[in-house]
């Protein structure tokens, strides 16, 4: 039987207290429609009769998951309208949340601005420029018609085996701590009288933030995805937990738990650092999403005994479940589970309130539908302008020369001939890396952007020949070609999480081959794109002239033809350590035995040496 409402309607008076409009609805709330609110579903399953009536609180669109490929903000827009006015017309009219992996930009959409990749953030260590970072992301992605990014990771690094390392601003703490500024970008800056630990959004123009993922998903033993971080509780508290009271303290409005494990222990159904720590320790009044399907990942074998699995995970402190497909039966085991008293009202009403919570203080009530004025700021210049800032401050040169007095670097832009070469040098796909148009990114031209190779003929005179081969030919390398140099792009191609676990961490596609190759017969600078330190041969190091990270980019790649043809000096940081084979890891900076190929922090300008 359907509550009748009740009235006056306090939660509609955007005048009224945001906790006393959270307390009027959720009074009015039948148990249906509160465990709904607590469910999350993906685009592809979200019908409106399907949101109407089982009163979804959230949909999503997985990575890849568009209206339909190459699909524009304003498609985006068209869709999740649709979506938001099926979720007004039920009997209590809440708005869903609309989430979406904006990881480094706005990265499903097509033409969207793509920055650097959070290693390469970490490597800049500018804070002030992540945040303009952050709110150029906040207004592409509402541009879209979407509330909430899944971002950012603030793990901390303990091994690049991992294949979420480029996820992770640094192997250092304070690093990460740092970079959390995107969170004041996303969501906007709370006012010094603002109490921590509340969710906080600044207006329109911004996006609700998630921290993630909690907690130690950076620190898994062999940098294994989803694996088991073994610490002590101080441990975990120094080093992995750190960062998030950087986020609470900026009103970040959502947190996501790790698929991973602590000791043993499957963070998901985890009350001690869920409940205990992060919500009453730590003071977190936002709501706590599951990971994709992450209710499952409780048992062994994953994904059996789903009902208990749900028990586990909602009375550990999940507040809203990430389903994303099996939302019939998440609701009908949620149903059984409060009716016969195994999860308590009180967590389900806490859930709802804290998701609630979240919906008021971003204005979802006042403000459902999308701001089509924003679409005018997808991929605009000013935001390009931006991305090419944090490329060029990305970049890490680590070699210039054989000694200070002989730098190679800065290029002369007026040679008379240059030769390009690689994979690398003439595709956005592999230039932005994983979660970028689908999860696990895709070579090619995916998307509107720069190439390296564009940048270099943009930024050479008018009499330079530019010539570019994939794989140098042999009569190029045989005859040397009158080049005055080489620029070498080598380096991983694009994928995510567990596809990119590696314990090898080669460069791929013969990639020192290819380098040592070149640099035998024609003088060489390496950009080497990748998520991670990589394994660079003794050939490589001895006979390449220059040699820089730049890690993963995003679109504008004219920002490393800014610098290495010297219109900026290098300033880019290692933000991980750079080891010599894989057999020293996990390197760890601080270890007593500590002896890497180039250190935390490591990074040369044109006059040093």
């Amino acid at each position: 039987m359907v509550e009748i409402e009740k009235s006056p309607c306090v939660y509609k008076n955007r005048d009224a207290p945001v906790e006393a409009r959270v307390k009027d609805l959720l009074s009015r709330m039948t148990l249906s429609e509160k465990i709904g609110q607590m469910t999350q579903i993906e685009r592809s399953v979200a019908s409106p009769l399907v949101i109407t009536h089982s009163f979804i609180g959230s949909v999503q669109s997985g990575a890849g998951s568009w209206p339909f490929e190459d699909a524009k903000s304003s498609d985006w827009a068209d869709m999740i309208d649709g979506f938001q006015r099926s979720a007004l017309a039920s009997r209590l009219g809440i708005p869903i949340i609309y989430g979406i992996d904006a990881v480094h930009g706005n990265n499903n959409v097509y033409g969207a601005t793509i920055f650097p990749h959070n290693v390469g953030l970490g490597a800049t260590r500018d804070a002030d420029l992540v945040r303009r970072v952050g709110a150029a992301t906040a207004l592409e992605v509402r541009a879209s018609g979407v509330h909430w990014t899944f971002a950012p990771c603030v793990a901390v690094l303990g091994d690049p085996r991992w294949g979420r390392c480029y996820e992770s601003y640094g192997e250092a703490a304070e690093i990460v701590c740092e970079m959390t500024s995107l969170i004041a970008g996303l969501q906007g800056e709370p006012p010094q009288e603002h109490p921590n630990g509340y969710p906080f959004l600044s207006g329109r123009n911004n996006v609700v933030a998630c921290a993630k993922h909690f907690v130690g998903d950076g620190g898994t033993d062999k940098g294994i995805s989803e694996g088991n971080t073994i610490a002590s509780y101080d441990e975990l508290e120094r080093i992995h937990i750190a960062p998030y009271l950087n986020c609470i303290a900026q009103g970040v409005s959502t947190v996501m738990a790790s698929f991973s494990s602590w000791n043993g222990s499957r963070l998901h159904s985890d009350y001690f650092l869920l409940t205990e720590v992060l919500k009453q320790k730590l003071g977190f009044k936002g709501f706590v999403v599951s990971d994709w399907d992450g209710l499952e990942t409780i048992s062994e074998p994953q994904g059996s005994n789903y009902r208990n699995c749900v028990k586990l995970g909602i009375n550990a402190g999940i507040d809203m479940v990430m389903v994303p497909f099996k939302y019939e039966q998440f609701i009908e085991d949620m149903t059984d589970l409060v009716e016969s008293g195994e999860i308590p009202m009180a967590r389900v009403n806490d859930a709802v309130e804290r998701i609630l919570r979240v919906k008021f203080v971003a204005g979802l009530f006042e403000h459902p539908l999308t701001d089509r004025s924003l679409l005018l700021t997808v991929g605009c210049k000013e935001h390009r302008e931006v991305a090419r800032e944090a490329v060029r401050k990305s970049l890490v040169l680590l070699k210039n020369g054989e000694n200070a007095g002989t730098p190679f670097l800065p290029l002369d832009r007026n040679a008379k001939r240059i030769l390009v070469v690689g994979m690398h040098a003439n595709d956005i796909g592999n230039q932005c890396g994983g979660w970028t148009k689908i999860k696990s990114g895709q070579s090619g031209s995916i998307t509107i952007g720069t190439t390296l190779l564009d940048a270099i003929k943009l930024a050479v005179g008018d009499k330079t020949e530019v010539i570019y081969e994939k794989t140098p030919s042999k009569e190029t390398l045989a005859s040397g070609g009158g080049f005055s140099y080489a620029i070498v792009a080598v380096g991983e191609l694009p994928y995510a999480e567990m596809k990119g676990d590696n314990s090898e961490l080669t460069i791929p596609l013969n990639g020192n081959d290819i380098v040592t190759a070149v640099a035998e017969k024609i003088p060489t600078l390496v950009v080497l794109f990748s998520g991670r330190p990589m394994v660079l041969e003794p050939t490589v190091l001895e006979k390449t002239e220059a040699l820089v990270a730049a890690w993963l980019p995003g679109t504008e790649g004219q920002g490393m033809a800014d610098v290495i043809f010297g219109d900026y000096d290098f300033q880019g940081k290692l933000p991980v350590s750079w080891f010599k084979n894989v057999d020293q890891l996990p390197l760890k900076a601080d270890a007593n035995l500590y002896e890497p190929l180039f250190p935390l922090g490591f990074g040369l300008t044109f006059n040093s040496g």
